[in-house]
């Protein structure tokens, strides 16, 4: 079906039941970023893939909302299907709502299926259009009459992340969650991030693509915990496990029902993740109290043995990286290679290592100007050959048991001109003095992103999305609560502390010709404890060799050369031996000093 059609067939939909205004988030039941087929809505009606996206549709208007990030991909795949691109002016923010408050009527009827509308974004509604007026419907959901050959529900089976990985038991998990609860006075504690159930009860799926989640439900309390699962989900071993664990399962439709039984005085939500389907099943008379989960809290803190897997898990991804740039090295110009086979190409590397589980997300493998788009992905129509000329951006992370991993290189394949060079390094500069900087305990990522910044800004540049996001353990590649920059996957309330993985990532973008960006994974670390309190900083666990022809050494002081020259020869140490002499010689001209 057509995209225009589907359009047609929405809006007949709507006028039958006088209908104003319909709303489609970009997400699904658990307000997640990745997405399983049959959630993903607004792929199937407007052609739009990108992860980040809200479409309102009235009458005579059809606009879908997204950042700077997918611009150029969002013009190129709205074409022909009714819909108009808006650019967000400031990402991940309700924009949306603005514009029903400015083109809506009085008295305005606005559906939307509750299931997929965060709670939040509901009380924004209610707060900006109330004089309005509006009566909003919470149960529309006018899709599923038109999708028929809807992707069914996820099927994915569970299993078990053995302790040897995370470190700690669920049981342990459980007990520190439960501690966490009566800190903040909760009876009940609502989880409804996939994430976080999978870090509690030690379990992990395949219902996301690039995720090992479990759809599921979590209702916690003091001497009780309810998960709502498909019950066909979870082999007979690991639910015998669970038991011992004291969880009971139920089936996955029976969440809201339960939550209208709590005989309870307080439960604990996080309004970001919580629908407001679920939201308004609870008893009027609960104190609901808002706040990030605690399991998100707690496992953004890695313990030891993560770190240990974490470290190990960098090398084995940073071989798996440089036996990729030494075969494209070795074979462009002589064998066809395009962003679709370079990417296959370099999974078929990760897959190689031990533990590796597939890829962390979709794999950006970006040639001259497809680099200009942050998050673009090669589709059969996009792709391009590479060639002996240009630049290639390539963004890609791997999932293995023992960790998660998230790098983005980009490397000239020819020799790149003045403006490369300077474009190149003033972003590699802020990636290094994220990673070089010391700060007192307390500090939120907000305070120290001018660090990443600083060099672009100078010269009047700047880059559309945040800098850094967390990472999780054999988990989501984007994970809060921290973050640097934007709240877009985490929370800006949130400080920094030991043990937290979080990406740096700054970048520059130039449309129509080229990306530059350097993600490194760095980890919180305690530096030092004087007379004013701790301090702490970040060590860079990424190792993967930056291309030094793109750097104009001019532009860096000398504390920036030592910080390259010394991460150079950290990563050819730990790497070497994991490779072929030919390889080994190949990476150790590469990581020549600066």
């Amino acid at each position: 079906m057509m995209n225009n059609l589907k359009l047609k067939l929405l809006r007949e939909k709507m006028k039958d039941q006088e209908i104003d205004a319909y709303l489609i988030p970009i997400t699904d039941p658990h307000l997640g970023e990745y997405l399983p087929g049959h959630w993903r809505i607004i792929e199937w009606l407007t052609g739009f893939t990108g992860s980040a996206a809200n479409v309102v549709v009235t009458a005579h208007f059809a606009g879908l909302w997204t950042d700077s990030r997918y611009f150029i991909q969002a013009e190129n795949e709205l074409k022909d299907s009714g819909f108009e691109l808006v650019k967000l002016n400031i990402p991940h923010t309700p924009e949306y709502i603005d514009w029903l408050e400015e083109n809506l009527g009085p008295d305005p009827v606005i559906a939307v299926d509750g299931r997929i509308l965060p709670v939040g974004t509901l009380k924004l509604l209610n707060a900006k259009l109330g004089w309005k007026n509006p009566i909003i419907q919470l149960n529309k959901d006018l899709v599923s009459g038109l999708w028929t050959d809807r992707p069914p529900m996820p099927d994915g089976r569970a299993f078990e992340h053995e302790t040897r990985f995370t470190g700690e038991s669920r049981e342990e998990k459980i007990r520190r969650v439960r501690s966490g609860m009566k800190k903040l006075r909760a009876g009940y504690h609502l989880i409804t991030s996939l994430d976080d159930i999978a870090w509690l009860l030690n379990i992990r799926g395949s219902d996301v693509s690039y995720s090992p989640l479990l759809t599921a439900y979590v209702l916690l309390s003091d001497n009780s915990l309810d998960l709502f699962v498909d019950p066909a989900k979870i082999p007979h071993d690991l639910e015998n496990k669970l038991a011992n664990a004291g969880v009971k399962i139920y089936p996955y439709h029976e969440a809201a029902n339960a939550l209208k039984k709590i005989e309870g005085s307080s439960i604990l939500i996080t309004p970001g993740t919580t629908s407001a389907a679920l939201y308004y099943s609870l008893p009027a008379d609960i104190e609901i109290i808002e706040e990030v989960s605690v399991p998100t809290r707690l496992k953004a803190i890695k313990n030891s043995t993560e770190i240990r897997h974490i470290k190990n898990v960098m090398v084995k991804d940073g071989v798996a990286l440089t036996k990729f740039f030494y075969w494209l090295d070795k074979t462009l110009g002589k064998e066809k290679v395009t962003e679709i086979s370079a990417a296959d190409k370099l999974l078929s590397f990760r897959l190689e290592q031990e533990n590796c589980q597939g890829a962390s997300f979709a794999t950006i493998a970006a040639y001259n100007e497809h680099g200009a788009s942050p998050h673009y992905c090669s589709t059969a129509e996009s792709d391009v050959e590479l060639k002996p000329e240009g630049i290639f951006l390539l963004d890609s992370g791997g999932q293995y048991l023992d960790g998660t991993t998230d790098v983005t290189r980009t490397i000239a394949l020819a020799k790149p001109t003045v403006q490369q060079k300077t474009d190149f390094t003033l972003a590699l500069k802020g990636t290094i003095n994220l990673a070089l900087v010391k700060f007192p305990l307390g500090t939120k990522g907000y305070q120290v992103e001018i660090l990443a910044r600083k060099a672009l800004w100078d010269r009047g540049m700047n880059y559309g999305h945040g800098t850094g996001h967390g990472v999780g353990f054999f988990l989501n590649v984007h994970e809060g609560p921290q973050t640097i920059g934007t709240g877009a996957s985490g929370d800006m309330k949130t400080i920094f502390e030991p043990g937290m993985l979080t990406a740096d990532e700054p970048a520059i973008y130039r449309e129509g010709e080229y990306g530059f960006r350097t993600e490194n994974l760095i980890l919180c670390i305690e530096k030092e404890k004087t007379e004013y309190g701790q301090f702490l900083g970040f060590e860079t666990v990424t190792l993967a060799c930056i291309d030094t022809s793109l750097i104009d050494t001019d532009l860096l002081t000398g504390t920036e050369k030592d910080w390259i020259t010394s991460y150079h020869k950290e990563g050819f140490s730990k790497l070497k031996g994991f490779l072929r002499p030919e390889e080994a010689e190949w990476l150790e001209n590469k990581c020549r000093p600066v």
